[in-house]
């Protein structure tokens, strides 16, 4: 049984990670909110989220809500884990982050907060699927020359950043592999494809959980590889697979799902 403390708890997604570690037989032991969000002082059985006493805090008593857990997850904003994540790896305590949407900036102070700390994993997507799909796109650089690669996403309206991380992670695997040096968001008027770019499509759509296409086209064939998440459940599986993981981990360095999946 891992003991976790859950940031943004009475959002959708903390709601998913929540149920998924109970249902896993994990433990949780603190929840945090947004300051002034309703709900916070009131517990996860109160609210219906789930059949626990534990309360849900203000993210400025954070320190109260990690001090019993083992693993802290994290779905929630930029703004919010740059500044969580110095606090929860100055506790010691190990850390799942799935938030995306950062700057390089505040990338780089994150992975500055985490490394030779804590035992962490910060992926753009805890789906086991979609990091497979990494790995698949890799070996697609057997392809010669005179083939295009293109990727498209597709995600729910309430999606703030564009293109997605999972996005911006194949767009690196892509670049590296063809050598691309520049990528194009959308094309409009007279706009043919010049040799060095990628071309990377984002659609905000209704409810769409995550829709990721690899497209490679030559002269005479296309393969196209698609990857579908059904419900943001798959996101909350994997992220509490990883805490798992994690918390049989001691090194104090920041892994991504290729090692928790043993891809690397």
């Amino acid at each position: 049984m891992v003991k976790l403390c859950v940031a943004g708890a009475a959002g959708r997604m903390g709601n998913a990670i929540i149920a998924e570690a109970i249902m896993k037989g994990h433990q949780i032991v603190g929840v945090i909110e947004a300051p002034n969000t309703s709900g916070i002082g009131k517990s996860l059985k109160e609210l219906n989220i789930a059949n626990s006493a534990t309360k849900i805090l203000s993210s400025d008593k954070l320190n109260e809500a990690l001090a019993n857990s083992d693993v802290y997850i994290s779905f929630t904003t930029p703004a919010a884990e740059v500044l969580n994540i110095p606090i929860v790896a100055n506790q010691g305590k190990r850390i799942i982050l799935g938030t995306t949407g950062f700057t390089l900036e505040q990338t780089r102070q994150v992975v500055a907060a985490m490394s030779g700390k804590v035992p962490a994993v910060f992926s753009p997507n805890f789906s086991v699927g979609v990091n497979i799909l990494f790995k698949i796109v890799e070996a697609l650089k057997a392809f010669p020359l005179g083939y295009d690669f293109s990727l498209s996403e597709i995600h729910h309206t309430g999606k703030k950043d564009a293109p997605s991380g999972t996005a911006k992670k194949l767009e690196q695997i892509v670049s590296q592999i063809r050598g691309y040096s520049k990528t194009v968001y959308g094309r409009e008027g007279i706009s043919p494809r010049q040799p060095a770019e990628l071309e990377s499509v984002a659609i905000r759509a209704g409810g769409v959980p995550g829709i990721h296409d690899v497209i490679v086209a030559g002269p005479y064939e296309m393969l196209r590889i698609e990857h579908i998440a059904f419900s943001r459940n798959v996101f909350a599986q994997g992220a509490v697979y990883a805490a798992d993981w994690l918390s049989k981990q001691s090194e104090p360095k920041v892994f991504s799902m290729a090692d928790v999946l043993g891809l690397t």
